[in-house]
């Protein structure tokens, strides 16, 4: 994970400050790229503890096309309270948007993993979460753009297209337009990969390359101390990633399908969410 230890290093030392959306303030570039091989390694960050459970649970959520945060606060998992209303619900967010549980939706997961299957040589093999119809409307609360059928939070990792190499491997390239550096990256990183993991288990596949590109990437003026520990700590190894052989169908995944091995990380650094 040295590649994220250059990003946030680039934040801190060529990042302009700017305002936000939630009033905070960041110090943001804009255009990032890491690549990281999903082979036999998960790329968890290590300089700080990174929560995988959290990560694994979320993950199965959005499989799912669950949109209520009762099976995350069931697991332990609170990163979503913030933006549910008093039901639990988010709107049609991520598992919506893979699943099709929207009006006229599409299950795009469905749809790519049997692309991969039968088509692999296709250049649409793509999964877009970004609906306009769906984009939460400025001036209302989360909770209130859930009331009005709109999301709470427009999506931060938005776009996924996978690639099948000639010789069965899969890459993935994800597209994120805006990223929280400190608290946000290290999931949607670990996540990705599992997912392209639980994708090449079910279509045959070898997982090969994740491609992580970034269009607003920032850090949070209240995270800048946490940020300058971490660039003082040097990365260790990535664990190993392993996904149970025997799962055939994505719908079927559960938590204990998937394992996280041998992770060695630096000492837990804690900041505050902005919404």
């Amino acid at each position: 994970m040295r590649q994220y230890k250059e990003l946030i290093k680039r934040i801190m030392t060529t990042g302009e400050l700017s305002d936000d959306r939630t009033g905070t303030g960041t110090r943001r570039i804009f255009g990032a790229m890491m690549e990281f091989n999903c082979s036999d390694r998960l790329p968890l960050v290590t300089l700080k503890y990174t929560h995988y459970p959290a990560i694994i649970h979320e993950l199965i959520w959005f499989i799912k096309g669950d949109t209520n945060i009762n099976y995350l606060q069931r697991n332990g998992v609170r990163i979503w309270d913030e933006w549910a209303d008093d039901t639990g619900e988010v709107g049609p967010m991520y598992g919506a948007m893979w699943r099709g549980n929207t009006r006229d939706g599409i299950d795009q997961l469905a749809k790519a993993i049997n692309d991969i299957k039968v088509n692999p040589s296709s250049r649409r093999i793509i999964i877009d979460c970004w609906d306009p119809r769906y984009i939460p409307l400025d001036g209302f609360s989360p909770q209130k753009n859930v009331e009005m059928g709109q999301m709470a939070l427009a999506p931060c990792h938005m776009f996924m297209q996978f690639y099948v190499r000639r010789n069965g491997v899969l890459d993935m390239l994800m597209y994120q337009r805006s990223v929280d550096s400190f608290l946000g990256l290290p999931f949607n990183i670990a996540s990705y990969a599992i997912l392209l993991n639980l994708v090449a288990q079910v279509t045959g596949r070898l997982p090969g390359k994740l491609t992580w590109m970034g269009g607003d990437v920032h850090i949070y003026n209240n995270h800048v101390e946490q940020v300058e520990e971490m660039l003082t700590r040097e990365p260790k190894s990535p664990p190993i990633l392993r996904v149970n052989p025997e799962l055939t169908n994505i719908n079927e995944v559960k938590f204990d399908d998937i394992e996280v091995l041998g992770y060695e990380y630096h000492p837990k650094l804690v900041g505050k969410i902005s919404v």
